[in-house]
């Protein structure tokens, strides 16, 4: 799967040691960094079964979000155009084959 970003600075931080390490410490980079080698290894997001994947709702509905340490989460969105979707409406996360970091933190406050 391939994994983008919503701006520069999310790549940098996810992309660039130094700038992973001053932003999440040692373990919250190891998270993360394992969260991204699932990403990219996997054919879809739903084979991603470590950091308790789990759909959001509020500001990032749509959005899947990772579990990484300290309350700190890894969100990514789908990418695609159009969106695949269920009969049901909702998003077909099995034929998505992008993702896109859009919040690496705590969102709960």
């Amino acid at each position: 799967m391939d994994v983008l970003f919503k701006t520069k600075k999310l790549a940098k931080c996810c992309l660039e040691e130094r700038v992973m390490s001053k932003a999440l410490g040692a373990r919250g980079s190891r998270k993360l960094k394992a969260r991204l080698a699932d990403l990219r290894a996997a054919s879809d997001i739903l084979q991603v079964h470590r950091g308790r994947p789990h759909q959001l709702k509020g500001q990032f509905a749509g959005c899947i979000a990772f579990d990484l340490d300290a309350g700190r989460r890894l969100v990514v969105e789908a990418v695609a155009e159009p969106l695949p979707e269920l009969p049901d409406g909702g998003l077909d996360w099995r034929n998505v084959v992008a993702v896109r970091v859009v919040f690496i933190g705590d969102y709960h406050g």
